[in-house]
């Protein structure tokens, strides 16, 4: 029977991989899981306070190319606290600042952010970081309590001075035209970080959301034109700028 010989060696082999399969699972060997199927061990570290679990069950599903956009920004957030709470502030920053990166709408993550700002003593992206959580949502009452408290603050220590010739926006990432002429002047500068403090002040104090929304509406409106009109013959930047002040604070200067 010549093949005898083959389907002997063709069982041994079989035997021999069964043997070696069952010796795995007797030693709790496993095949290496993908980290993105399974993001809960990070949420649930991170729900349980744990801040050494979450900080690497996290980091993993981070570092992991596959794994989902929305589940990455959990895990940003989640390690990002994790490091806050540890006073790690750097490491919070970063992890929230690229899950600010990968979702620009999350008031509460720059609200946070700018809280951590605040700590570290750079009062200018703390203020703007609660300014952009307020224009996210108007109604946001930490953001707006963070901002009416550190305007106190800067007011009080003098610290606006540390502001001065900076407008409300990064100049490093200015690329309209118009912006880049407010960062490249002073008192234009001053100008518009006025006008934006004065936008979030009437946006704090109004009456519902609806008025809310309209006065985020008339600023939008306003920045959008600005952008336009800029270097068209007849206009003239620092003029519809104070327009705009006087407009936000009233005849009254208030």
């Amino acid at each position: 029977m010549r093949g005898c010989p083959d389907i002997r060696n063709f069982v041994a082999a079989s035997l021999l991989w069964m043997a070696s399969a069952c010796g795995a699972l007797a030693t709790g060997v496993e095949p290496a899981k993908d980290l993105r199927v399974d993001p809960a061990p990070c949420l649930a570290a991170a729900a349980a306070n744990d801040d050494d679990k979450t900080v690497g069950l996290c980091g993993a599903l981070i570092d992991n190319e596959k794994t989902d956009k929305a589940d990455r920004i959990k895990a940003l957030i989640a390690r990002g606290a994790a490091y806050g709470r540890h006073d790690t502030i750097d490491r919070a920053i970063g992890d929230y600042s690229v899950a600010l990166q990968l979702d620009p709408s999350l008031a509460d993550i720059l609200n946070v952010r700018g809280e951590l700002w605040r700590k570290k003593g750079d009062r200018p992206k703390a203020l703007t970081d609660f300014g952009a959580a307020i224009k996210l949502n108007p109604n946001h009452l930490a953001a707006k309590a963070n901002y009416r408290s550190l305007a106190q603050e800067l007011e009080r220590l003098g610290a606006l001075k540390a502001v001065a010739g900076k407008p409300s926006f990064n100049c490093a990432t200015a690329r309209r035209a118009a912006e880049k002429a407010i960062c490249a002047n002073h008192e234009l500068a001053d100008l518009d970080r006025e006008i934006n403090a004065a936008h979030v002040r009437v946006i704090n104090e109004a009456q519902n959301q609806r008025q809310a929304r309209a006065l985020q509406r008339e600023q939008d409106e306003f920045i959008a034109r600005r952008n336009a009109s800029f270097g068209r013959p007849g206009y003239d930047l620092q003029k519809a700028m104070k327009l705009r002040l006087q407009q936000l604070n009233g005849v009254d200067g208030y």
